[in-house]
């Protein structure tokens, strides 16, 4: 058994509050996906933590917060004609959002206090109060994503590069949270060898790089901006992929560079699954030899999703599907670093 193992003894009770915590998050970030598909985050123009979590509740309320909003760039460029009703659809996207963000708080909260009043948490606190503090953090970069969206006389949605760096850290936030539970229930109880801890970790940066990837995508616009595959515009690789100056203009703007980085990306990391999968029929034991072809099936569904997406012409249910079959996959390779270590 590892030094962590010891550190941190088997307790179902606070694997089953990190599951939970789990849960809520992934909620989260699909309702954040669906919040962002839908325009609906620049509908709320304030960050009010503590009483934001009471949405209008009279007429007056609902036409002061429409006023607020028909005074941003947004409104004024692509929304001129929306009625309250309409605004109503987005406020509610965003406010629930936002108060699952806060739900999340409480649910981590309350019971860190009472698991660490307990003893509970020998082992875990130094992590565990470190997921508490990613947690604020990413209320303060929310905001600040969402105010993105308010500067600038021509912007109408938040910059893309603090959409996936929001993103981003959701997604790191959910894996420490995702470890600590399977540490809690002591998972796997038997780990075996799959050849080294590089090729598991290789994965996960790879689809981290994805995530981000995708996270420009959907923030620059650039899942509409091509709907044929295998090609992009009708190319293997686009004869603009480097058309703006300077050249990292291209990687949060130029739409077929994107395209071209999230689908290359996406290639390379299901060949590394296939890769995993291969070692790890040879190699592998138990657990790891489990998880690694479980990775490889996740892998070539969400390939298959996201071709699917794109064809399709990226429509709201396809995306969300897609974007929750990055959190599978993502909980996947990390219960297989998990399994996977040298013990």
């Amino acid at each position: 058994m590892s030094a962590e193992g010891r550190a941190a003894p088997r307790d179902p009770w606070v694997g089953a509050w990190l599951i939970a915590v789990c849960v809520l998050l992934i909620i989260m970030i699909l309702i954040g996906g669906a919040t962002r598909l839908t325009g609906s985050g620049l509908s709320i123009t304030e960050w009010k933590p503590v009483t934001g979590a009471i949405p209008p509740l009279s007429a007056q309320d609902w036409n002061e917060a429409f006023e607020k909003y028909r005074q941003t760039t947004q409104f004024r460029l692509k929304n001129p004609d929306i009625s309250l009703a309409d605004f109503e659809v987005l406020y509610w996207w965003e406010w629930s959002h936002r108060l699952l963000g806060r739900v999340i708080g409480v649910v981590f909260a309350v019971p860190f206090v009472l698991f660490w009043m307990l003893g509970k948490l020998r082992g875990r606190f130094w992590s565990c109060l470190a997921l508490f503090a990613m947690g604020g953090l990413q209320g303060f970069i929310g905001w600040w994503m969402v105010q993105s969206g308010f500067e600038g006389a021509g912007r109408i949605a938040v910059s893309p590069v603090r959409l996936a760096i929001h993103l981003g850290l959701a997604f790191i936030i959910l894996a420490l949270a995702w470890r600590l539970a399977l540490g809690a229930y002591a998972w796997p109880q038997k780990a075996g060898r799959l050849g080294g801890r590089p090729l598991d970790w290789l994965l996960i940066v790879v689809l981290f790089v994805q995530i981000i990837l995708g996270a420009l995508m959907a923030g620059s616009g650039a899942s509409l901006a091509y709907g044929d595959w295998p090609t992009i515009g009708g190319e293997y690789f686009p004869k603009n992929y480097a058309r703006m100056t300077p050249f990292i203009d291209n990687l949060i703007a130029n739409h077929a560079t994107i395209q071209f980085n999230h689908r290359t990306a996406g290639y390379v990391f299901v060949a590394l699954a296939g890769v995993t999968a291969f070692v790890s029929s040879i190699r592998g034991v138990g657990p790891p030899q489990v998880m690694a072809f479980i990775v490889l099936v996740l892998a070539l569904l969400q390939a298959g999703l996201g071709i699917g997406a794109v064809v399709m012409g990226a429509p709201l249910s396809m995306n969300l599907i897609h974007q929750g079959g990055a959190i599978l996959l993502w909980l996947a390779v990390h219960a297989l670093s998990r399994a996977a270590a040298w013990r």
